[in-house]
């Protein structure tokens, strides 16, 4: 749990979200029409998974002792927030979340999943604060469902049909939250959807479709060097005791030295390895005759 504090106390700051202070949008209510039509050329780009995972299910009860389940809220957008009472981040957003919680209460549900906190404590916290939106001590298997969380706050963005489309880790403007609510609502927002493939990004499962991973310098690996470090960097599970994969610790917690020592290894045998086809090309000692051109692969018969 001390890993936890720190990352907590170490909150990485997205910056791209530092342009909705540009907009001038007020949280609640959005201005979004006339300030859209001045700040067009500053058009902000949310990102949503292009084919994303069904949420892990969580079946908790509320501080008030009601079932908690995703299923309930199939058909509404659902912000799954992971935070803590001493996390100062997590305090701080608690009220914008309140906020939208309110103005979207027919088509939003905000979920805290509270970490490490005293479950009396947290109670009398909740309604010091007025928290209008259910609360629950969270489980060490739903933290490992959603990957860990690594750091706090951690929210996942959950579409109406219960699939996770967006994660976010560290202090963020509420405001993007509400945006990216509104663009899944199909409501107007000040910004252009894209979508992403996740590579780790969201789930750690994914990992193994990464090409990049943090820390890892594979940019001068040859495409064949680079695809088989990258499969023993899946393959083989970090020694620092997060049961994961080199990958996927790199994904996980990138200040891990042993992950990116045995990582930067793992690319320096891969740098050893020889160019695919070098032998093929080079011609047998005392012949005179050149290799003819490579047979072109066959794609495979498609049914």
């Amino acid at each position: 749990m001390s890993r936890m504090r720190q990352h907590g106390k170490n909150l990485r700051i997205a910056l791209g979200v530092s342009a909705l202070a540009g907009l001038g949008l007020a949280l609640i209510p959005l201005e979004a029409h006339a300030q859209l039509q001045q700040q067009q050329n500053q058009q902000l780009v949310i990102r949503f998974v292009r084919d994303p995972d069904p949420a892990p299910d969580l079946t908790t009860k509320d501080l008030n002792g009601k079932e908690l389940s995703l299923e309930t809220y199939k058909g509404k957008v659902v912000l799954l927030n992971f935070w803590a009472t001493w996390c100062g981040p997590c305090r701080a957003e608690i009220p914008s979340l309140i906020r939208i919680q309110e103005a979207y209460k027919d088509r939003l549900q905000i979920i805290g999943m509270d970490v490490d906190d005293d479950e009396e404590q947290l109670r009398a916290f909740v309604k010091s604060q007025g928290i209008n939106y259910p609360v629950a001590m969270t489980s060490v298997a739903v933290r490992f469902a959603y990957g860990g969380i690594a750091a706090l706050p951690t929210l996942f963005v959950i579409n109406q049909g219960g699939k996770v489309v967006q994660k976010h880790v560290g202090l963020l403007n509420p405001a993007l939250y509400e945006i990216e609510a509104r663009a899944l609502m199909d409501m107007h927002v000040p910004a252009r959807v894209e979508t992403f493939e996740d590579t780790g990004e969201v789930f750690l499962k994914h990992a193994d479709r990464a090409t990049m991973l943090p820390g890892v310098h594979t940019s001068k690996l040859t495409p064949e060097q680079r695809t088989a470090a990258l499969h023993k960097l899946n393959a083989e599970t970090c020694d620092c005791g997060c049961k994961y994969t080199l990958a996927q610790c790199r994904i996980y917690d990138p200040p891990c030295n042993i992950s990116k020592e045995r990582a930067a290894a793992i690319v320096k045998e891969a740098a050893t390895l020889p160019a695919k086809g070098a032998a093929e090309n080079s011609a047998a000692p005392g012949s005179s005759t050149p290799s003819g051109p490579a047979e072109p692969t066959k794609p495979p018969n498609r049914k």
